[in-house]
């Protein structure tokens, strides 16, 4: 989906439940994959995403598009859910059935959503360096976890990631240097040094280099 056609259904989703559907097949499985990585347990994940689609289309009337895309907007909204499940776990989560049954259009067969989570869980379960680094990452402050999931993970540019969390791009910058370190002494505490293939998705970016001790 380009931009203009991006734009024209985010102004249409905001009287239009039809329409407001489409944006939600589209992000929906960012949006859960994001959420998942970051959390690493289904339900939780399942229980977040339900929170930022209704937060998404509370708050679709009063988006505007002039500091911020539409894309970076709802990154923003489940970035903010997932800091919110960190510092404070209970919490009451809105059921996917409310948020559609609720605005009057069709809820997606939720047999379809589970199995999507699934199938993520499995890919990564298959995937135990992926699993590594992200205890790695949940061991981090919050501030470095967004913004080293959102660089790695989810490809985010350095001024996406500024629209996404309100901070700067020298901020970011210096986080992410910082986040790299890190994960760096993180991995040789646990590792004994070796940095083997667990910091592939960083060593792809260009962040960390083949060596050993």
């Amino acid at each position: 989906m380009n931009l203009q056609t991006e734009k024209e259904l985010v102004e249409q989703a905001k009287h239009d439940p039809h329409a407001f559907g489409k944006l939600y097949d589209v992000y929906y499985p960012k949006i859960s994959q994001y959420i998942f990585r970051r959390i690493g347990n289904i339900q939780e994940s399942q229980d977040i995403t339900s929170e930022v689609f209704y937060k998404v289309m509370k708050g679709l009337r009063n988006f505007e598009w002039r500091n911020i895309s539409f894309s970076s907007w709802v990154y923003k909204i489940a970035t903010n859910e997932i800091t919110n499940h960190y510092r404070q776990k209970k919490h009451t989560f809105l059921s996917l059935d409310f948020l559609f049954e609720k605005h009057h259009f069709e809820l997606p067969d939720k047999t379809n959503i589970e199995q999507d989570f699934i199938a993520v869980e499995k890919t990564l379960a298959d995937h135990q360096n992926f699993l590594f680094i992200q205890q790695l990452l949940q061991e981090l402050p919050l501030n470095y976890q967004e913004i080293l999931s959102l660089r790695f993970f989810e490809k985010k540019k350095i001024q996406e990631i500024s629209e996404i969390t309100g901070k700067n791009t020298n901020t970011i910058k210096s986080l992410i240097s910082r986040g790299i370190q890190k994960l760096q002494v993180a991995f040789q505490n646990k590792k004994g040094g070796t940095y083997s293939t667990y910091l592939q998705p960083f060593r792809k970016n260009g962040v960390i280099k083949n060596k050993r001790k």
